[in-house]
């Protein structure tokens, strides 16, 4: 039985959650998200909370992760979420041009980047950048669109990494003669 889909999803004042034919539709200050409700799962609103129920709690594994679901729109739609990525590497930079990303990485062409819509890139030093946005799952998206452009590499770890990410090292060729 999932214990994190009993819990109601509390709704802030400025967000209002409705629930019509099979989809649930969450509208905040930061923007609006859309989802289809999960098979054998129903949501009910009321009181200032969302409940998630489900007819066959014990046999439903869809029961806690359409709560967390529900959660994260609301948390999406009042505070947003943002992923920050570093750039290693000697000359490897980036750097906004307009909205578009440009990412000097090593190759013989800067690689340009264009985020879609709802999403905010911005770059803090030219080795830093910032990716935010009210959908959790599209920023998650587009931080590792701009991650495999260059992944880092085991021998330097040079590339684009997530912010706190441990780039496992392997060692190089040892040097001798025989």
């Amino acid at each position: 039985m999932s214990r994190i889909g009993k819990i109601p999803v509390a709704i802030p004042a400025g967000v209002t959650v409705s629930v019509a034919a099979g989809r649930v539709h969450v509208k905040g200050p930061k923007g609006e998200l859309s989802t289809h409700v999960l098979a054998g799962t129903e949501i009910a609103i009321g009181g200032g909370t969302a409940t998630v129920s489900s007819e066959r709690i014990t046999r439903n594994p869809a029961f806690g992760t359409m709560r967390a679901n529900l959660q994260n729109m609301v948390t999406g739609v009042t505070a947003g979420y943002s992923k920050t990525l570093e750039i290693v590497g000697t000359g490897y930079r980036a750097a906004l041009d307009g909205k578009k990303l440009v990412m000097q990485l090593g190759f013989s062409h800067p690689v340009r980047f264009d985020p879609p819509a709802g999403i905010t890139i911005k770059v803090e030093s030219p080795t830093r950048m910032v990716i935010s946005g009210f959908d959790k799952v599209l920023v998650g998206q587009v931080a590792a669109d701009i991650r495999a452009c260059r992944p880092p590499e085991p021998y330097k770890g040079k590339g684009v990494k997530y912010e706190g990410e441990y780039i496992r090292r392997k060692a190089g060729k040892a040097a001798g003669s025989a």
